[in-house]
């Protein structure tokens, strides 16, 4: 998971400098950071990212107070200091001193256009909880390897922003240039400010790289961080999918979806780990619910209907700010490693505290043996596909690869895979299930292909409501959840297809054989029953197309999460169509009536006779005259 924030020239630099190198503490005013550091128990930063060489650092180094302050508080060089008292020894004014030791476009001048410099930006990536949960109980060895998958994900994470997205621009955006160089800035923090385990990561990355100049000399310029901003997704899907992986082939675990609120993506957690263990790490999750319940209320007086899908993700932002806890002073690992494991056992029980890595492993150890590590490219393809254009209906290439990369971990379930199949189902559902829709103007030159905006043909799922629990208002059905309606209703015909038309030819293939000469059948019989010959010897035999299609079949079924074949996304028994669930919507549809009109009558004695209720009620009568977009019924690509 990867999360996004700006490093800019007020305030916000002192806070990352004093705050976020020092473990999301109060470093003591006066105490170096290197000191502050020590007592702690803190690990120091280290540097990251090809474009130290420009700089003269070297990947790995720590990052001492005064370099990050020249870096991220000034503009400079790190070594500014240095090379200053260099130059003036050497007879150069002052002024001329300090402008040559600017990288770029001195922050005085952004200053003066009335405009607030940005210096950097914060990457900060983090595991799942259920990882989390497991590096913090578990044991030297098992801590080592979520610690290196970690550093190796951050890696190759960065690695793809390096590779694929990064870029510099001048004039405006006028002049472009791929800069596959980044200086950063890494801080290994290890708990939450409520003192219980978040192991993350900030990745302070600088707003400055290097390119090459009109004279062919290298200046210093400013990054594209819109395109930054736009690939984070894809960026932390990468970053997610890379150390599962890694933590479940290295300890022999599998993962299973966790949903964590209702209609939205679910959580590829490591299988095995309660969920009650999952919420005592992540102590701030009750606190925001009641948070953003409270905002909700307040949200439905004001405007007089619930909020939209986008309005709680922004109703559920300010409930995390307003429960975020004040800064505590950092304690060191083995002194945190303790307190957590006294307290997972006083609430959980030592056996379940001790035999957690074991209990996951016998876990994954089922899972791997029911799911064959095999994908599907073609249902890969339309899967992803058709959750992108469900979801957003225009879309760009890194909507298709994170997609792509969430597929793999679902499809999967933590099983390694060849390096690139993710580019190479992002690059077929574009090629097979996509169509431009960025149009070319006239004496103008063609976007780059990570530019482009595309769209589908697939046929959208009807809206559905849905009622979660007794006591509860209904409530409509997510993009996410249409989304996968959709894709896998296409999936399911494209199999229907695919074994209907396996099955006729190795019909044919039969019948041919059993009519040939019976020494054509001696002679060449292993080749004329194809179904059943032996590609090579030592092997199985190969099984008959309708085989290989229904084992397809079974294969994507078992990795697919139970919730979509059989939870309340799909299952009909959980849609507001139903004759019981129809009584529940008549219920709340009286009681919003009754509510609707004593407002009014307190207001105008008028009342309007086509009121949002009616219309709904209108809708939903109509609806049920509708069939089901249930799964395998009606949608076609």
């Amino acid at each position: 998971m990867l999360s996004v924030a700006k490093i800019q020239r007020r305030n916000a630099w002192r806070y990352y400098i004093r705050g976020v190198a020092f473990g999301d503490g109060r470093r003591p005013a006066g105490q170096s950071l290197k000191d502050a550091q020590e007592l702690a128990g803190l690990p120091p930063g280290r540097w990251l990212g090809r474009g130290l060489r420009a700089l003269g650092l070297t990947e790995g180094a720590e990052v001492s107070e005064r370099q990050l302050e020249l870096l991220f508080g000034e503009g400079r060089h790190p070594d500014a200091d240095r090379i200053e008292r260099g130059l003036l020894d050497d007879g150069v004014d002052a002024a001329t001193a300090r402008r040559l030791t600017v990288l770029g476009q001195p922050i005085e001048e952004i200053e003066a256009r009335k405009q607030t410099p940005l210096l950097g930006m914060d990457f900060t990536f983090r595991p799942q909880a259920s990882l989390v949960v497991l590096w913090a109980l578990g044991d030297t060895a098992t801590r080592r390897v979520i610690e290196r998958a970690h550093e190796r994900a951050v890696a190759t994470a960065l690695r793809w922003l390096e590779d694929e997205v990064a870029e510099t621009r001048w004039a405006s955006g006028r002049g472009r240039a791929k800069t596959p160089a980044l200086v950063v800035a890494a801080f290994r923090h290890i708990d939450n400010r409520d003192g219980l385990p978040l192991l993350h990561e900030h990745c302070l990355i600088l707003n400055r790289v290097q390119r090459l100049g009109a004279d062919g000399e290298p200046v210093w310029g400013a990054l594209d961080t819109y395109r930054l901003y736009q690939n984070v997704v894809a960026a932390g899907t990468l970053y997610t999918l890379a150390m599962t992986t890694e933590v479940c082939e290295t300890l022999g675990l599998a993962t299973v979806p966790r949903e964590v609120t209702p209609g939205l993506r679910p959580v590829m957690e490591i299988a095995g780990v309660p969920e009650d263990l999952i919420n005592w790490s992540a102590s701030r999750r009750q606190r925001i619910e009641d948070a953003l319940e409270v905002l909700t209320d307040q949200y439905v007086k004001d405007h007089g209907h619930l909020p939209s899908e986008r309005v709680r993700h922004g109703l559920g932002w300010w409930a995390a700010q307003e429960t975020r806890p004040a800064k505590k002073k950092p304690k060191p690992l083995a002194q945190l490693l303790a307190w957590w494991r006294a307290s997972a056992i006083l609430r959980f029980g030592r056996q379940l505290i001790d035999s957690l890595l074991d209990r996951c492993r016998a876990v994954g150890a089922a899972i791997r043996a029911r799911v064959d590590p095999t994908v599907d490219v073609a249902l890969a393809a339309v899967d992803v596909a058709a959750v992108v254009f469900t979801v957003r209906e225009k879309f760009s290439r890194r909507h298709i690869l994170a997609e792509a990369r969430r597929h793999l971990l679902e499809t999967l379930r933590g099983r390694e895979f060849t390096r690139g199949l993710d580019d190479y189902i992002a690059h077929r559902a574009l090629l097979r299930y996509s169509r431009r829709h960025t149009v070319t103007k006239p004496g103008r030159e063609a976007p780059a292909a990570d530019r482009m905006t595309y769209t589908a043909d697939f046929p959208l799922p009807h809206r559905w409501w849905i009622a979660p629990a007794e006591g509860t208002p209904p409530r409509e059905s997510s993009r996410y959840e249409r989304a996968r309606v959709a894709s896998l209703a296409v999936q399911n015909a494209i199999r229907d297809a695919r074994i209907r038309a396996d099955t006729a030819t190795a019909t044919e293939a039969t019948t041919s054989a059993s009519s040939a000469p019976a020494d054509h059948r001696d002679l060449e019989g292993e080749t004329a029953s194809a179904p059943h010959a032996v590609d090579h010897p030592g092997r199985d035999a190969a099984p008959t197309p309708a085989q290989r299609a229904a084992a397809v079949q079974a294969h994507q079924q078992a990795a697919m999460p139970e919730e979509y074949l059989e939870g309340r996304t799909t299952n009909p028994a959980t849609w507001l169509r139903t004759p019981k669930n129809l009584d529940r919507l008549a219920a709340y549809t009286r009681a919003a009536d009754t509510r609707r009109r004593a407002m009014e009558n307190r207001k105008t004695p008028a009342a309007d006779p086509a009121s949002p209720v009616d219309q709904h009620r209108q809708e939903h009568e109509q609806q049920r005259q509708q069939p089901d977009p249930g799964q395998g019924q009606g949608l076609r690509p």
